[in-house]
């Protein structure tokens, strides 16, 4: 029999590019005990939006974005992209994980060059692959290897690399989690203005109260596990640069009540004042 489906699930008016029902993922050890760790989570992701999820550490918030990729599967319901049922990867997808993971014996423009011979796509537009080193802010380092690049560049190699394709929608599992701050908040800029001008529906993992709101459209709030999404909150901020903007404040502020409601002292997530 179907549920109901909840009243916290968001309409946008205009259609969604993934929708997500009543899914469970359930993981045993090697005694048999499970672990739930999502439990009937449903979603509408907008075509173009940029939404990010934040929640406890093991609320599930990984696990969500591994199964819109298609690295994952769940137990119970249902995960689609543009009415498709979500079955493994696609080149629809791009992932960046924690991680760069950039291949060592490449230079930055044949890491690059990777998605686009994954997507066996490579004569065609190997062209664009100097217009998305300018975009990452990477010109002059196209022959540099990973090892003679910083963290941060090799994120932003990572980040080209899955962009290149011109994916439906960007997965980002915590990409900018082991930056120091300056590089996070310069890298912060970069992905703003990456959406801005390619529109790219992106979702996000993140710790960050502050990198979820001067990113996103909306931040879906997950409880402790089993995950489900307690809340999603608009981000309507003018200045979304600006930390200090009152509006900024005010809603920084209520995300953190949130949090606390959904399971975790405000007290553990990080933010920049």
């Amino acid at each position: 029999m179907n549920k109901e489906i909840p009243n916290n699930v968001l309409r946008p008016p205009e259609g969604e590019l993934i929708e997500v029902r009543h899914v469970e993922r359930i993981y045993y050890d090697t005694t048999g005990r499970q672990t739930i760790a999502l439990q009937d989570v449903n979603l509408d992701i907008r075509r173009g939006e940029f939404i990010s999820f934040i929640g406890p550490s093991g609320c599930g918030k990984t696990t969500l974005l591994r199964l819109i990729a298609g690295l994952d599967f769940p137990q119970g319901g249902r995960l689609s992209i543009e009415g498709k049922t979500i079955r493994k990867p696609g080149p629809d997808r791009g992932f960046v994980f924690q991680q760069a993971a950039l291949f060592p014996w490449k230079t930055v423009e044949g890491n690059i060059a990777i998605g686009l011979k994954a997507g066996k796509v490579y004569k065609e537009k190997k062209v664009k692959i100097k217009e998305y080193i300018d975009m990452i802010g990477l010109s002059g380092f196209e022959k540099a290897y990973p090892h003679e690049i910083s963290g941060g560049m090799a994120q932003r190699v990572a980040i080209a690399r899955a962009l290149i394709n011109e994916p439906k929608v960007l997965l980002l599992d915590e990409p900018l989690g082991a930056l120091d701050a300056f590089t996070r908040i310069d890298l912060q800029d970069t992905l703003r203005q990456l959406w801005k001008q390619t529109r790219t529906t992106i979702a996000l993992v993140t710790h960050d109260v502050d990198e979820a709101l001067s990113l996103s459209n909306r931040i879906a709030i997950m409880t402790s596990r089993p995950g489900q999404i307690s809340e999603i909150i608009e981000v309507k901020i003018g200045n979304k640069s600006d930390r200090n903007d009152d509006t900024f404040i005010s809603l920084r502020k209520r995300v953190l009540e949130k949090l606390h409601l959904a399971g975790l002292h405000a007290s553990q997530w990080t933010y920049t004042v």
